[in-house]
């Protein structure tokens, strides 16, 4: 049998909350309501959504499982909130934009103060997201553009280059390479590295930069994202290995920024589905983006 729509906001504030009492409050509907569909909603599905041990409520992996797809629904109907209420406001439009949390820290900001100030009117939505939900909010309808230093692989998508985003050793100053112009992968052996584990897409790219596998260095600290190994680097815990747009625009007294001589690098990507072309306002965007990356 099939959930309906009330069945499943009942669930989601169950599961949010960890309470009938709380999901009550949340619905401002009564207790014994709340109880009432909860065990109408399992009795249709033939499903145990919780385990009822000393009045308290224990999801089963079947609800856990259940609450990702449900969270699913609720964003597609966040998405048609966000349009009523664009409608209903008059605004000339809305822009929503997926990245890569190092560029929401750095250029994307920048870009989304120029786009405002020539288009205040229109609201901009921004998600930092990894790889893997980008690509799902693009093909969901979630996002209208995505903006990433790794790529994103998928027949409906369409790619435009923005800049190559070399890599680059984030070194103490004082240091015996922070004077360097550039520093080999070589240059790094024996040094205290920040990097990143073998699962996380921007550590495939700095395995790539040091070649064979025997010259691999040991990563003393490993982060999953290239902001935490550059705060990391600032508080003193070792030489990070980042891309460029990671501390575009930014300036350290105590850390310097030294390129690493490799061809690898993180090029930064505008992504969007093939069937549903950039709009104008999505244009003036990608335009104002790259304008500043290129400064």
């Amino acid at each position: 049998m099939k959930m309906n729509l009330r069945q499943i906001e009942v669930f989601r504030a169950v599961m949010l909350t960890g309470s009938i009492s709380g999901a009550s409050k949340l619905l401002y509907v009564s207790q014994p309501a709340i109880s009432r569909l909860l065990a109408h909603t399992e009795q249709r599905l033939g499903l145990t959504l919780f385990l009822r041990t000393k009045g308290r409520l224990h999801p089963t992996p079947e609800a856990r499982r259940l609450l990702s797809e449900v969270n699913a629904v609720y964003e597609g109907v966040e998405r048609v909130n966000e349009i009523a209420e664009d409608l209903a406001a008059n605004r000339t439009g809305s822009l929503r934009i997926s990245c890569s949390p190092n560029l929401g820290q750095t250029v994307l900001p920048r870009a989304i103060a120029g786009f405002r100030r020539a288009h205040p009117a229109v609201r901009v939505v921004v998600r930092t997201q990894i790889p893997v939900n980008m690509l799902r909010g693009l093909i969901s309808g979630q996002a209208d553009l995505a903006v990433s230093n790794m790529p994103l692989t998928h027949p409906n998508l369409d790619s435009r280059l923005l800049v190559k985003n070399p890599i680059v050793a984030l070194i103490p100053a004082g240091h015996r390479l922070s004077t360097r112009s550039s520093v080999r992968p070589s240059d790094l052996a024996g040094e205290d590295l920040i990097g990143y584990g073998p699962d996380v897409p921007f550590g495939l790219l700095v395995h790539e930069v040091f070649g064979r596998e025997g010259s691999q260095p040991d990563m003393r600290v490993q982060v999953e994202q290239a902001h935490v190994a550059r705060a990391l680097a600032q508080a003193g815990a070792g030489i990070a290995l980042v891309d460029a747009m990671t501390v575009f625009g930014q300036d350290w007294p105590d850390m310097v920024a030294v390129p690493v001589r490799t061809k690898v690098n993180a090029s930064v990507q505008i992504f969007h589905v093939q069937t549903e072309p950039l709009s104008r306002l999505a244009l003036a965007f990608v335009d104002t983006l790259t304008a500043i990356m290129k400064r």
